[in-house]
């Protein structure tokens, strides 16, 4: 994974104001689109509010948000409208009734979210931590790759989800946001969810290779947080735009997410 061209990362600006972690604060990042990391975000947010914790789900994905298109949503305000100035962050949260979570949609397709200046993100990120204090969890979904605007976000989270599946490039891209943001942010709490997996051992497998890459060359062992075995019935509650947890609540991927959202809160 080493011989992969390296990521460019500008030095910290000397006196810049470091940010503020938010406490309950969880990023779910990936590196690379394609993974389920949108769905993932999704279902974990309906798991944790049916282990009755207030949540909220941020749209994260800057440019190219879609959880408000997943989940059928017709929103009145989005992001856009916070951006704009034409309304704050706490007025555009919808109540999601049949996951009994929050969402704060995305604006897909805006370039101006996409290329936010430091000082905006660190903004949105204190506005989001703000918010937080009145939820047990709030949820980002952060958009693929390792852009400014998902490390700045990620950054400021208690704790960073990485989701990969077994393909390469996953696995390649993966280690790579994780070796940024030790780099940039060194204190991240930092874990891996294996997603579509033929099954646990596959899964194991898989994140034992990503496992391998950072302590040998990153000299860090992010914990395995749990493994998303693959299940047909996820794209057909994509497709029929609800939760799976709402469809198929016995199935496969929907026991491992929730599986994952015990963990989470039992780890604290």
């Amino acid at each position: 994974m080493e011989n992969r061209e390296e990521l460019k990362i500008a030095p910290k600006t000397v006196g810049a104001r470091a940010p503020r972690k938010g406490k309950n604060m969880i990023a779910v990042a990936s590196g690379k689109g394609g993974v389920g990391k949108t769905w993932f975000s999704i279902t974990l947010a309906h798991a944790l509010s049916g282990l009755r914790q207030k949540t909220i789900l941020f749209d994260g994905d800057l440019g190219l948000a879609n959880i408000d298109i997943q989940l059928g949503l017709m929103v009145k305000d989005d992001l856009g409208s916070v951006v704009s100035g034409a309304k704050s962050l706490n007025q555009i949260i919808y109540n999601y009734d049949k996951g009994h979570f929050d969402v704060i949609a995305g604006r897909s397709g805006s370039a101006g979210l996409a290329s936010m200046p430091v000082g905006r993100l660190q903004i949105l990120g204190e506005d989001l931590s703000t918010i937080a204090a009145d939820y047990d969890k709030i949820i980002l979904d952060m958009g693929a790759g390792v852009e400014k605007p998902v490390r700045i976000l990620s950054g400021m989270a208690e704790k960073i989800i990485v989701v990969c599946t077994d393909e390469p490039t996953s696995l390649t891209d993966a280690y790579a946001f994780i070796k940024i943001m030790t780099m940039q942010y060194p204190k991240s709490d930092i874990s891996v969810v294996v997603n579509q997996a033929n099954s646990v051992r596959e899964g194991q497998r898989t994140y034992d290779i990503l496992l391998k890459a950072c302590a040998n060359f990153l000299k860090i062992n992010p914990p395995l947080l749990g493994i998303i075995r693959r299940d047909t019935r996820v794209r057909d509650s994509i497709r029929n735009q609800a939760t799976i947890l709402t469809r198929y609540p016995n199935s496969e991927a929907a026991e491992d997410v929730v599986a994952i959202a015990k963990r989470l809160l039992s780890n604290g």
